[in-house]
């Protein structure tokens, strides 16, 4: 039983092209590493896609989160809007009263971010004591090219 490529919109306009698989991966890294090897050579990557298929989300935990910590990192937020604050005021003012209103925010920017972020994660009591980096990953990947450059593309990537 053969199947027929659904078209796919390739552009926000609207317009279809019809695709064809290149090839079957395990992983993203040697897609891109195959598109790559295609764009060295000349062939018009406009005309390849790459398709993750199984896609399951991961979360990667990257440390532990104390109230010591939070409140750490919400100091140091605080002081970078301060010392955007005390610039954005410091400009009006003459002579060396810019430096004064300048210091004078980073600290007071690092104080309430600091207290901001121990309440933050204090109030979730243990709830969510850790940090972390989310984002999806598939199982397979294929490349796609339409299929009026399938025959080049094979001959290109050598398949």
């Amino acid at each position: 039983m053969t199947t027929t490529p659904t078209p796919i919109p390739s552009s926000p306009a609207g317009t279809t092209s019809d695709y064809r698989p290149l090839v079957e991966l395990d992983s993203y890294t040697e897609a891109q590493s195959l598109v790559d090897h295609l764009s060295d050579h000349g062939f018009p990557v406009g005309q390849v896609r790459i398709i993750g298929t199984g896609l399951h989300s991961v979360e990667q935990v990257t440390k532990r989160v104390t109230n010591g910590s939070a409140a750490l990192r919400g100091a140091g937020s605080g002081a970078w809007f301060g010392l955007l604050m005390g610039l954005l005021l410091g400009i009006f003012l003459p002579g060396a009263a810019w430096l004064t209103v300048l210091l004078t925010a980073v600290v007071l920017g690092a104080v309430w971010g600091a207290v901001l972020g121990f309440i933050a994660h204090w109030s979730t009591r243990g709830t969510r004591d850790f940090a972390s980096v989310k984002g999806l990953q598939a199982s397979r990947y294929e490349v796609q090219v339409a299929a009026a450059e399938l025959a080049h593309a094979r001959k290109i990537a050598q398949l």
